[in-house]
């Protein structure tokens, strides 16, 4: 396969994560903002959720404050944002144009028709009362590619960069989402265990659709240890950043067997696995959950390049 070839599918992978994910973060500072002040209060929701994204530089630069309307603008439709819904799935589409016949009828489809419907959504039509509606459809349109993805791709090369695309922007995006909102939601705070701080921890485990879940595995109110771990380290979450680990070595294995490279990416996949299943939640935290997550950052950033260098993406 080219390395192009491989960039484009690997990053029309990623611009339909980031699309969906952006549309949970919007959701949780959403949730986050109609919850009570409490304290002095000073509200950081919007802020934290910019932060989370990745643009909180870009967006402060000659603009408003942060408010609701602002931000969730900035995030679902404004294409000078490079990772706004709008300009993540015209990426995606874009990519996936590139690579029109490494791909299927379905998975085609899903990608143009989701790009052509959201072209025609104006952010006027979706104020307070209906933001809640378009970002399901985001997520909707997510799982639907997903789903032709699955159902109807040959497991070749081409599938295997999808599905390393699709995780290492999952797992990049648990790891910003927690690192940003633990250090607002801090037990030292004093308010990690009243009803606000529940409630938080709880629409952090929505946007992971995993609230449900969570009572399954741990049967007991939310606790902030007990989130960090089903996000981090549980290998039956599947936006958890052990699953995502999982996935990637899993189709980096694949990669190795069926292209004979990709030795320096499989390598750096393969260490921070290791020190995944190797970690205790206890310890991330008592050595430090932001310095942990920055570190995880780190090595997915540096496995994406080192993908691109094995595989010739530029």
């Amino acid at each position: 396969m080219l390395g192009r070839t491989a960039s484009n599918l690997f990053w029309m992978a990623r611009y339909i994560e980031r699309a969906e994910n952006v549309a949970r973060l919007t959701e949780v500072g959403h949730r986050l903002s109609l919850t009570p002040d409490v304290g002095s209060g000073y509200r950081e929701d919007w802020y934290s959720t910019l932060a989370a994204a990745g643009c909180p530089d870009q967006f402060g630069s000659g603009r408003m404050p942060p408010t609701a309307a602002a931000v969730q603008k900035y995030l679902l439709f404004d294409r000078t944002n490079p990772s706004s819904v709008s300009a993540c799935l015209e990426a995606a589409r874009h990519n996936g144009r590139s690579v029109r016949t490494a791909l299927t009828r379905e998975v085609w489809e899903a990608l143009n028709s989701t790009w052509i419907e959201f072209s025609n959504f104006q952010p006027d039509d979706f104020g307070p009362g209906k933001l809640s509606e378009l970002l399901d459809w985001v997520r909707q349109r997510s799982i639907l590619f997903r789903g032709a993805v699955q159902g109807t791709l040959l497991r070749n090369e081409g599938y295997h960069f999808i599905e390393t695309g699709t995780f290492v922007e999952r797992s990049d995006n648990t790891a910003r989402i927690l690192d940003v909102k633990y250090n607002v939601l801090l037990p030292t705070t004093g308010t990690a265990g009243d009803e606000r701080g529940m409630h938080q921890w709880e629409t952090i485990l929505r946007s992971a659709s995993a609230h449900r879940s969570y009572r399954h595995v741990y049967k007991a109110r939310y606790r902030p240890a007990n989130v960090l771990d089903f996000l981090i380290l549980r290998p039956e979450m599947p936006r958890s950043l052990r699953f995502c680990q999982d996935r990637i070595e899993w189709s980096m294995a694949a990669l190795a067997a069926a292209t004979g490279g990709g030795a320096a990416s499989q390598s750096l996949a393969r260490e921070t696995g290791l020190i995944l299943r190797q970690s205790k939640i206890d310890s991330i935290c008592r050595v430090g959950l932001h310095e942990y997550l920055t570190e995880y950052l780190s090595r997915t950033a540096a496995f994406a390049d080192a993908l691109a260098g094995d595989f010739h993406f530029n």
